[in-house]
């Protein structure tokens, strides 16, 4: 699949910083190749955070994007960090 702007959504702004939210049934290695998010590039800016769903379709996982680089064009972000990789009953 590919960025769906749709599914991208702000929770928070303050001080020329947003926290996004974003859904996709994409996974994670897919969502944090340089140039997924190009589409959104008018938006997100360098030090933005994503709160991400990922393969929302089958293993689902959730965490943390950093949105590294923008150059007005391509967009990139770090690795995801994950978030609630376990549960120990």
């Amino acid at each position: 699949m590919a960025f769906q702007a749709k599914d991208l959504s702000v929770i928070a702004y303050a001080n020329g910083f947003t926290l996004w939210h974003y859904a996709t049934a994409d996974a994670a290695a897919s969502v944090d190749t340089a140039g997924y998010f190009n589409d959104a590039a008018d938006m997100l800016r360098r030090g933005d955070m994503i709160l991400a769903n990922t393969d929302t379709d089958g293993a689902f996982v959730s965490g943390i994007f950093h949105v590294s680089g923008n150059d007005g064009t391509t967009v990139d972000v770090d690795d995801l960090t994950q978030v609630g990789a376990t549960d120990a009953d």
